[in-house]
């Protein structure tokens, strides 16, 4: 069995592909990007950089393509890219709001994306989800983003609670690494088929009833309930 604490004292989620819909955007912007390089993208490609920093990303882009000094013109031709898709709009992804805004009646939340400022903003913006979020933090205002644990340490320390204490929501390997490095409880819901991360709970959608019961326990104070299976 694994386990998430309902005695945790904060609750720090990612953006991208856990809240809101904006997968689709990214995925547009690196089909584009591989295309013009002669190279397909699918599900392998995808996993070289989903919940990766625009930077990395450019610099894995890169060594697949076999142009590795092309890192730093590739992440910039993704952001513009990721930017104009981000333009027309994306969606909270299901359960979101609402799991949001339990947690957030129970104990201090905020988000850790590892997207640049100016793309959270108009994710969290274009999903209803800025007025849920007093503390957000974006991979440009860390030395290190993830896999770094300094997004997340960041995120704890600000909210002035122990990484220990607290749950991380993410949808990534690169996410995973990062709560766990900082050393957070983590819950998981892919946006990568097939992928099952390391993690204290795995689910298929932020709308699971485990979660849903989880979120009630918050701030009880009174020990772990058992949620999710390994699988």
């Amino acid at each position: 069995m694994s386990s998430l604490p309902t005695n945790a004292e904060a609750v720090v989620f990612d953006c991208d592909g856990l809240l809101v819909n904006t997968e689709p955007c990214w995925t547009v912007a690196e089909t584009a990007i591989f295309a013009a390089h002669g190279h397909p993208f699918g599900p392998e490609q995808k996993a070289l950089v989903i919940g990766r920093s625009v930077e990395a990303a450019g610099e894995a882009m890169a060594q697949y393509l076999g142009c590795p000094d092309a890192g730093a013109e590739l992440a910039a031709e993704l952001l513009t890219r990721v930017r104009e898709e981000l333009s027309r709009g994306a969606a909270a992804l299901p359960g979101a709001a609402e799991l949001v805004r339990a947690c957030r009646a129970a104990v201090p939340i905020a988000v850790a994306s590892n997207s640049p400022r100016e793309l959270l903003d108009v994710a969290l913006w274009s999903a209803g989800l800025t007025d849920c979020f007093a503390h957000s933090f974006a991979a440009d205002e860390v030395r290190l983003p993830k896999p770094a644990p300094e997004l997340y340490l960041t995120a704890c320390e600000t909210l002035g609670v122990d990484p220990e204490h607290s749950v991380a929501f993410e949808d990534s390997a690169t996410g995973v690494a990062s709560a766990r490095a900082a050393g957070l409880y983590v819950a998981v819901v892919p946006s990568l088929a097939g992928a099952e991360p390391e993690h204290d709970w795995l689910g298929a959608s932020l709308t699971d009833p485990e979660l849903h019961d989880w979120v009630r326990g918050l701030g009880a104070g009174a020990g772990s309930w058992k949620v999710g299976t390994e699988a």
